[in-house]
């Protein structure tokens, strides 16, 4: 990376500096001290280093620091001048050359990073309950997922992406008394759920259980016996609705975790003795306490009632174990906002257990508001809109994906329905895919003849194809050369894409992307809007091309990184 080349060129030259002793008292420094930064004045330079932190170890005024630094750097083509305490960074025409070449030469794998520490991890993600349809905060959750799931890997870890059904519990038998209710009205009884809020609160009135009952009478002519055969069947039957929109939404899991199994293995169990043969479990009127709070937590948790059944942290806590005994060296959950005093317990559970708590990482994540004309709309007050597959039909894959990943995931969202609908460059990822799809009509420009209609002509196309295929194959570096003045800009954003990637995985973010791709679309627009690309210069117009190839490459790499499809024509 271009910012990493400076600061290392920085950093050597002080080294140099001290060993000459023209820096002072400077023999403690270490590298890692200083950092590159954009200049506030792009006149400045293209990246900046403050050394002005130098002055108290070295008993020299900032400027005269940064001078003695430059007296030991090769400056080769590049340019580095002073201000204040800043040193300022040019870049030169061999760093730029060699950027674009980069592109051409690493293709897919462009911004892939080297040498770094990998990790077997385990994403956990959505792992909603098998009772109903996905809501839009699903959505947000699923479409982040996934897009961290390519980022991570794309960065070199690998990643076992799981969905953790919660498919145990009070909640399937209200799944299956809830379908009772839906089959007897099927049937042609004069029956409904119950209008009492506390009693309502026992069942699932959505409209989604009458296409289930419908269908379950289908193979059966009536109500069965025992309720757990219609919760087990509605049980299926929104799992295999889930699956299915998550495959449409381009969300793949590796494993589908059934809790159910969690608690039939006897793992939850185990747990819980380990728990207890530890002295970390004391019981207090009658339920089981877990000593949380000896590991962190605010509060010791309750893990079995009175009544003898487990609470939800219980079936959490094995689950967690069960991760760590599969052999992963991290864990990633994707949890909303909601669940933020759940994650010290769970830690503590970890740690109580013999394992590193830090090995769990959780990722909180603000709700999703819907925009209609301007206007926040609650949920619920626009029953057409709440589910995730709703919005889907009304906007797109593409549109959904990309704005339910477009925002930090600690900040809320607010989703413009019908700006997302839009083909202007309002719309974030219109404005990006047009980029993508401009490019690509730029390069069958240049190899297509035009047909005048007045004149019955043909005028022969600027570039053959044989000449555009040996540009892309076979790219040298000075190919770049005679529109590198008017280019640098948007060369320097294109090289961004390498600190981006290692940026957002690092820091586990995803929205970055989306806002990297937005970015170098506006360079690339505004690159286009101020040079002619096809003209009767051919060496000025196969450079200006080559930068058109790398712009398509970078996009397409960052919007599969996205799930987003990156489309030739619009």
């Amino acid at each position: 990376m271009i910012k990493d080349y400076f600061l290392n060129e920085i950093e050597t030259a002080i080294e140099k500096a001290i060993k000459d002793n023209k820096l002072g008292e400077m023999k403690e420094y270490k590298r890692g001290t200083l950092s590159t930064e954009r200049p506030k004045n792009a006149d400045f330079g293209d990246f900046a280093i403050n050394v002005s932190s130098l002055a108290r170890y070295a008993k020299m005024a900032p400027p005269m620091i940064a001078n003695t630094i430059l007296e030991y750097i090769n400056k080769d083509d590049n340019e580095y001048t002073v201000v204040a305490g800043f040193i300022n960074f040019k870049t030169g025409k061999k760093i730029l050359v060699n950027s674009v070449k980069e592109i051409f030469e690493k293709d897919k794998n462009y911004g892939k990073p080297e040498n770094v520490k990998t990790e077997k991890i385990l994403l956990e993600y959505i792992s909603a309950n098998p009772t109903g349809p996905f809501h839009i905060g699903h959505g947000r959750w699923a479409a982040m997922g996934s897009v961290l799931a390519n980022l991570l890997k794309f960065y070199g870890h690998e990643v076992y992406q799981e969905f953790y059904i919660n498919d145990a519990g009070s909640q399937i038998n209200k799944l299956g008394n809830s379908l009772a209710i839906r089959i007897r009205q099927e049937l042609g009884e004069d029956v409904d759920f119950p209008t009492d809020e506390i009693e309502r609160k026992n069942y699932y009135p959505g409209d989604y259980l009458i296409p289930v009952a419908k269908k379950y009478l289908e193979t059966h002519k009536g109500l069965p016996e025992d309720v757990k055969e219609l919760s087990d069947f509605a049980k299926k039957e929104m799992e295999d609705l889930q699956k299915a929109l998550l495959d449409n939404f381009r969300v793949h899991f590796d494993n589908f975790y059934s809790e159910l199994s969690l608690h039939n293995s006897g793992k939850v169990e185990k747990c819980v003795q380990k728990l207890k043969d530890s002295g970390k479990i004391y019981q207090k009127d009658g339920a089981d306490w877990f000593k949380s709070s000896d590991y962190g937590d605010d509060q010791d948790r309750v893990i079995k009632k009175a009544d003898g059944s487990n609470t939800y942290l219980t079936a959490d806590i094995a689950y967690h174990i069960d991760k760590l005994e599969r052999g992963y060296d991290r864990l990633i959950n994707i949890w909303g906002a909601d669940h933020h005093g759940y994650v010290a317990r769970v830690k503590a559970s970890i740690e109580a257990l013999g394992y590193d708590p830090n090995k769990l990482e959780v990722l909180l994540g603000q709700l999703v508001n819907l925009v209609i004309n301007g206007n926040e709309v609650r949920m619920g007050k626009r029953k057409n809109m709440v589910t995730l597959e709703d919005l889907i039909d009304e906007v797109g894959v593409d549109a959904t994906r990309f704005w339910m990943s477009m925002r930090n995931i600690d900040t809320t969202l607010d989703f413009d329905i019908e700006l997302a609908k839009t083909n202007s460059d309002e719309n974030p990822v219109f404005y990006v895919q047009y980029a993508h799809a401009r490019a690509c009509s730029i390069l069958r420009n240049a190899t297509e003849e035009k047909f005048n209609t007045e004149t019955g002509e043909k005028t022969p196309a600027p570039l053959a194809k044989a000449e555009l295929e040996e540009l892309i194959n076979n790219y040298t570096a000075e190919t770049i050369l005679p529109t590198l003045e008017t280019a640098k800009k948007l060369i320097l954003k294109l090289e961004e894409y390498k600190s981006m990637i290692k940026t957002s995985a690092e820091t586990r973010q995803v929205y970055t992307i989306c806002r990297y791709v937005q970015e170098l679309a506006a360079e690339f627009h505004s690159f286009y809007n101020a040079n002619r690309v096809i003209s009767d210069d051919k060496e000025m117009m196969k450079a200006r091309l080559a930068l058109v190839i790398a712009v398509k490459k970078v996009l397409n790499n960052a919007l599969d990184l996205l799930a987003v499809t990156a489309p030739e024509r619009m």
